[in-house]
């Protein structure tokens, strides 16, 4: 079973995140969810992002990391859209990354370093039109063009579908997603 660091997404920690790591539980895995926002949730992403910006993009992500900090090596690094920010900087800076899920999001590689780390498998996931991951697209499209990355894409534009407790939540493209970070955490 996969120790996995999930960071949420820009709205916060809902209650769609604690229910996606709650069905990652259930498989037998070990889910910390922390909670940037220190029990704020946002209506809007636009709501979600002007906190974080009051608050402080690097303040957030600094609190991220000194989860990290606490955990032992061989952690499975997940985000959420903004959470991606935090789990891809540990997965190709931190030693001992057994993986990395990024979704909705996926920073160009160079952000961290010249080349994404050998060994650690990744799976991307994304809308094909949504218009935040549209911008990762090419970013995403390199990092898979590597022998241990997937990029899966799926139609629509909803930008955080997976979260069942937000409108943009599209429940088949839900299940694929979960069916395949499921796979994917049996294989590392």
């Amino acid at each position: 079973m996969a120790e996995i660091l999930l960071y949420h997404h820009i709205q916060g920690l809902t209650d769609g995140v604690r229910s996606f790591a709650d069905d990652l539980r259930r498989e037998g895995h070990t889910v910390h969810t922390p909670d940037l926002f220190e029990g704020r949730t946002f209506d809007s992403i636009e709501a979600g992002f002007a906190f974080a910006r009051d608050t402080g993009f690097d303040e957030v992500r600094k609190r991220g990391a000194a989860v990290a900090d606490g955990l032992g090596p061989g952690l499975v690094y997940a985000g959420c859209s903004f959470g991606v920010t935090i789990a891809q900087r540990l997965a190709q800076t931190r030693p001992g990354a057994r993986g990395a899920l990024f979704l909705y999001s996926c920073l160009p590689v160079a952000e961290f370093g010249t080349a994404w780390p050998q060994g650690v498998p990744v799976q991307i996931h994304g809308k094909e039109g949504d218009e935040f991951f549209d911008e990762d697209l090419p970013a995403a499209r390199e990092l898979a063009a590597a022998d241990e990355a997937e990029l899966f894409l799926y139609p629509g534009d909803q930008h955080l579908f997976a979260d069942s407790s937000l409108d943009a939540y599209d429940p088949e493209a839900a299940a694929l997603l979960t069916e395949r970070v499921k796979a994917f955490l049996a294989s590392v």
